[in-house]
Formats: C-alpha cells, structure tokens, sequence
C-alpha cells in the first residue's frame, strides 16, 4: 500500500482505506478462484494496482467519462482506475464467469458505486452506452485490440485526450505501432515509476 502513497499522495482518507483494502481481497480471493499467478499475489501492489494506475498518470479521466475495461481478468486495471476516479463510470468486461464474480465481490466489498461488470466476449457484447475509452491490460496485438474496441467508442470526446483505445503493453512495441496505422502515442512507464518492473512497460494510447 506504501508504494501506492508515495506516487499518489493526495489521495482521500476513504481512497487510501479502499486500496488497503485490496490486500486482503485478492489474498482471499485469489485462493477460491485464482486470478493472478500464485507466485505473483505477494507483488499485487507493484504488479497489478499501480501498474494499472500508470493509465492515471497518462490522463487525468473527466467526471462523467464513461471506461470501459476490455478483458479486466480480476479486475485490473478497472479497479485501481475507479477507486482513483470516483466519478468516471467502469465497466469491465470479461469473458470468463469466476473472474467477473471476482471483480463483483470486491467492488461489492469496496463499496464502489461506479462499476459494473458484464461476463461476455466482446465481439458479441451489446453495450448500454458507448464508452470514451477502451482500457486493457490484454495480451494481444494492438491492431487486435483496436479491432475490438473501435465500435465500442463514441465520437464526442471531452477528456484532454481524444477518445480511444489506452492499453498497458510491453516489450517491443514499433512493429505493433505500424500495424495500427492510426495516431499513437507510447509513454514509457518508467517516466512515472521508478521501479525496475517498469522498465519495459508503456502506456499506448490510440485515438480512435
């Protein structure tokens, strides 16, 4: 939880109680329904919370922005982004029902009004509103996750940033970027973290 604090230090009383919280959550959730690696619950502060919140140092989400977090596994990044942006609506979807029911008993234990969650595959999901943004920390190519995510997105933008696809990635990413053929913007998240984890890792951001 430290870690979190000391990139995030402003964050409200009830803010710091919801990410403490987290710790224990995924620890007990994780032995039901495992959603992230055994060998990697212990790093769930470093690895998967404020990784996520790398997205919160690449924009700073408007209230009423309506995210929707394509393929959130347990939670992530959606979680860490709708503790952090209590007025954006989250939706996360997922098309596995453990990892959904996971997501649900933790925003449901955290208290979150602005989530909501939705067991399908993207390809055949019919959302209630278009969303602003298409977060993912899926492992797939970046033209695969503009493909999915484009007619999910509306074209009224009122965020700093266009509406788009924000994808945290890894790893060699100048092949993938060609592949997109649209504007792209690559932020190393080493500019914000200084934690060897993040040495490799960006945020991609891709107006759609």
């Amino acid at each position: 939880m430290q870690i979190i604090q000391k990139y995030f230090p402003t964050l409200s009383p009830e803010q710091r109680e919801q990410y403490a919280a987290l710790n224990d959550l995924y620890h007990d959730w994780n032995a039901k329904i495992n959603v992230i690696s055994r060998k990697d619950i212990d790093n769930l502060y470093e690895h998967h919370v404020l990784h996520s919140l790398a997205i919160a140092k690449v924009i700073n989400i408007r209230p009423g922005t309506e995210v929707l977090d394509l393929g959130t596994g347990g939670g992530f990044p959606g979680i860490p982004l709708a503790i952090m942006f209590p007025d954006t609506h989250f939706h996360l979807l997922d098309s596995v029902g453990k990892k959904i029911r996971v997501c649900n008993e933790v925003t449901a234990a955290l208290g979150l009004k602005n989530v909501t969650t939705q067991q399908a595959r993207v390809e055949e999901v019919k959302l209630p509103r278009k969303a602003d943004f298409v977060v993912s920390r899926a492992v797939m190519p970046l033209a695969d996750l503009v493909k999915m995510s484009q007619r999910h997105i509306s074209k009224a933008s009122n965020n700093a940033l266009p509406n788009g696809l924000i994808a945290l990635k890894g790893g060699e990413l100048e092949r993938e970027r060609a592949a997109v053929r649209r504007e792209t913007l690559i932020t190393p998240i080493s500019d914000f973290f200084q934690e060897e984890y993040f040495a490799e890792k960006y945020v991609v951001y891709v107006q759609i």
